[in-house]
């Protein structure tokens, strides 16, 4: 008795296995089309050499992702401190009552 596959969550598998695909396909169109069996063997080499280095990084950054922690969400804007001589935030002008000699400018 055979059992369904279940449904793929790799993308990255996926893209290897096409990388794979086209390692094979492309060779046999190169020849098809005219290129010298020499020529095809080194794109061959050269994809397969590229669909290797490409998976190697995407395993290594899929494994970095699954043990990365998480971090804390930060507030992007913190409160200023509050000290002796600072200003209150925003709107808090001590003394400024709408003084006439102050351009809109400011």
């Amino acid at each position: 008795m055979r059992r369904a596959r279940p449904p793929h969550d790799d993308p990255a598998g996926d893209v290897v296995r096409w990388a794979a695909f086209s390692c094979l396909l492309v060779p046999v169109v190169l020849v098809v089309y005219g290129t010298s069996f020499g020529g095809a063997a080194v794109a061959t080499l050269g994809l397969a050499a590229v669909t290797a280095a490409c998976r190697v990084l995407l395993r290594h950054s899929e494994k970095a992702e699954r043990s990365a922690t998480p971090v804390p969400a930060e507030d992007p804007f913190p409160p200023a401190p509050r000290g002796r001589h600072s200003r209150g935030g925003a709107g808090s002008h001590r003394g400024c009552h709408g003084s006439a000699d102050v351009s809109p400018i400011d």
